[in-house]
Order: C-alpha cells, then structure tokens, then sequence
C-alpha cells in the first residue's frame, strides 16, 4: 500500500468541493488536483473537461497520479472507469455496464423489478408503444410521472396532475423535449410520503452505509415551483431512524449489490438511494452512481474519519477493513442560486460578504470561480453551497440561513425554509 496518494478529482460543483475538502484533509493525500475545479482552494486547478478522456490519461501518466475520484455522473456513464482500466491507477467510480443505474431509467427499473428491490408501478414507452402507454396512464391516479430514460442534466422528470397534461407531455418527451435523453420514457406511479437519500461506499462485496441526507429540489419555498439540481439539504434525517434504515439495508441495499454481483456488474464507487419513506416503507425513486449534490455537502462534514481510507478500501476491496466514523452533529447546507435559475440566469457576478461569515461555516463554492484579479464571481445557477454545523438541526439550520443572508451577490436567491420540514415532523413526534 502506498503511503502518499496523488488524487485527481473530476468535477466543478459543490460536490466536488465537499469531497474535495475531506480528501485534503487526510495526511494519505500528497496532491491533490481538481479538474476543471472552481474557486475552493482545496486543490489545484487543471482546465480541462472531466468527459476528455484523452487528456486525463494523459495527466494520469505526466503526474504520476494514484487515484482518480469520478464526481459527476456523466464521465461513469461514458465509461471512464473502463477507459482507465489498463492503467495503474485507482479509479472510485463504477465501470459503463454499472453506471446504467443511473445512466437508463429503463435499465434501473428492470433491474429493480428482478431483485424484488421496492419501487413504484411503471411502464416503459417508446414512439412505437406510445399508445400502450396512454392506456397505462389512463389507468393511473393523478399525479402522473414521466421520466426521460437517459441523462437530462438533473430535468428530465415529469410531475403532472392532469391526464391531458400527461398525454401530451409523453409525446413532446418521445418526440425530443429533452432530446435523445427521452426517446424512451419511464410512466411512474406516483408515490406519496417523505425523500430522503441514502448513500452507499462498496467495493462490490463489502458496504458501508453514509450519514443519511434530505435534499430540496423545489426553487419555491414550500417546495413549490419547477426542479432544481437542489437548494439545500440536512443531516441527519429524523424519520430515518433505525427500523427504517434496517429496512433499507436488508430491502434495498443488500439486494442491490446481490443482483450487481449476480448480473456479474462489477462494482466500485458510490451508490445514490433517492428514497421515498411511505408509512414507514422504504421504495427506490431512482438510483445515482455517485454522490449526490447538494446531500454530499451535508455528508461530508459529518465523517470525522479518513476519507481516503475508505476511498482506498472501496478501490482495493478491502471497505470491510476500514472504519467509518460519523460525528453526532447535524449539518445544514443552504444553497445560493442566481436570479433566473433554473431558468435563465447572468454569470460574471461579484461575490461580497465572505469574509464575513462565522470561520466555521463552510463555503463550498458550486457555481463560482476567481478571475484575473482573484474575485470569486458567479459561473454557474447553483452559486455556492453554505453548511453550518451544530449539535441541532434548529442550530445548525439558523447559522446557515445567517450565512446566506450574509454572502451577497447580484440577483441572489435561497430559500429560507431548508430543515422547517424535518423540524415539523421532530416536534410532531415529540408531541405524541
């Protein structure tokens, strides 16, 4: 076993710094190098996409680089794992065949369906079946969900709650709305209850399950308005205490790696449970094939133990040796978002007030890089992430709310009501 790692880390948003930020910190970790990174200074910039396969092989070999962490989901579902394969490096992140759980809604919802994994009703519907599938929506109750089959950056799913609505949206799906992503649908029951998300290290044998996260995907308060890529998050959940969490190990989790080793899809990285919680059972809205954003912003800071140790032992199949540690504190990340997104928003905005937050909040930029003159300005919708650590949810939620009111930019947006859910139903059980 090497001592002294060199890590490259592919990706540019929140995630990324979070993981960024725990990789920095082991005493395993001798360079580390963020690629295209953004304004954190946990590690240093390359400028180069994290899908140009040639150019990362190339950096791999010139800077003698040990470990390769895949953040975003694009360059699994493009194969980089497989690319990577001949080389003596260690890649955290699931081969092509793998990374279909994420990468085909269709695929996932099969595989599910053959490991007797809990999920909703579904249909799958191409142009030739669409009128099999009008007729499946036809016997559903409202809402209806759509989901476009492949990759639509975070905006490929449908919630509707009118059958004419959902007819129509199936055909502008199939015949391109969101382009090759949804030349094949996924019809969903809809399911009615609480999200949470559930992150699973595996070396395809071993599992090590992570501090469980609630993320908010609405840009209205109230969860109200169209979907975002997520406007805050909080750790730990309380309605996934530990009956539940025992049902998802033994339901879901278990099952899961079962079917991958007897499909024979090797498997090493991180696995994304998007679950929904219905009277008290757990069911798969979706799987991810690696951590998600903003959740990773909350998880993170929450494992007080070395972060490379499990990325090592998820690389060498050696996870069962290592040791998780997870601190008791909650965290709450609150997102700042331009104005406009997820529509239209303007980039190049300068960002004030950091130097006036609490020291111990974190700032994990997302959508924010530094120009020549070393300001960090907007480059993205989702800005910056802020996380507050507290021995409460309360606490921790209302220093993080000060911390977003604090950073400023033009057009600013959060939401002020990140964790007033979970608080809610904590009071309400407090209160039977």
């Amino acid at each position: 076993m090497k001592e002294n790692l060199n890590i490259l880390l592919l990706g540019s948003g929140g995630r990324e710094a979070a993981l960024a930020r725990s990789i920095a910190a082991s005493p395993r970790c001798t360079k580390l190098f963020c690629a295209p990174g953004n304004a954190a200074n946990w590690g240093q910039n390359v400028p180069f996409n994290p899908t140009d396969f040639g150019k990362i092989e190339l950096f791999i070999t010139a800077n003698d680089i040990d470990m390769v962490v895949v953040g975003p989901e694009l360059p699994l579902v493009n194969g980089i794992a497989d690319r990577l394969a001949d080389l003596p490096v260690k890649v955290i992140g699931p081969g092509k065949e793998g990374a279909r759980l994420e990468g085909s809604k269709e695929f996932a919802k099969e595989f599910m369906f053959r490991n007797l994994i809990p999920t909703a009703r579904f249909m799958t519907v191409t142009g030739e079946t669409l009128d099999e599938g009008i007729s499946f929506l036809e016997s559903m109750e409202p809402p209806y969900v759509l989901k476009a089959d492949g990759l639509a950056a975070g905006k490929g799913v449908l919630i509707l709650g009118n059958l004419d609505e959902a007819r129509t949206a199936l055909r502008d799906m199939l015949e391109g709305l969101f382009g090759d992503a949804s030349n094949t649908v996924v019809i969903e029951q809809y399911l009615s209850g609480r999200e949470c998300s559930v992150f699973v290290a595996t070396d395809g044998e071993d599992y090590k399950i992570l501090p469980v996260a609630k993320d908010y995907k609405r840009i209205g308060e109230g969860d109200t308005g169209p979907n975002t890529g997520g406007m805050g998050a909080v750790s730990p959940v309380c309605f996934a205490d530990a009956d539940f969490m025992e049902k998802v190990e033994k339901r879901i989790v278990e099952p899961t790696l079962r079917g991958l080793q007897q499909e024979g899809i090797p498997y090493k990285g991180f696995i994304f449970l998007g679950l929904m919680e219905v009277a008290g059972e757990p069911y798969v809205i979706e799987y991810n094939v690696r951590m998600g954003d903003p959740e990773t912003e909350v998880v993170m800071p929450r494992i007080s133990s070395d972060f490379v140790e499990i990325l090592e032992g998820i690389a060498d199949s050696t996870l069962g040796l290592k040791k998780l540690t997870v601190t008791p504190e909650a965290a709450v990340t609150v997102m700042l978002v331009s104005g406009g997104y997820p529509g239209a928003y303007q980039k190049g905005k300068v960002i004030t007030g950091l130097d006036k937050v609490a020291p111990d909040i974190i700032k994990f930029p997302a959508g924010a890089v530094r120009d020549a003159e070393g300001n960090v300005i907007t480059s993205g919708g989702r800005v910056m992430a802020l996380t507050a650590m507290a021995p409460t949810i309360e606490e921790a939620a209302r220093r993080a709310k000060e911390a977003a009111a604090t950073v400023d930019f033009d057009g600013k947006y959060y939401r002020r009501d990140i964790a007033d859910d979970v608080l809610r139903f904590a009071a309400e059980q407090e209160g039977k």
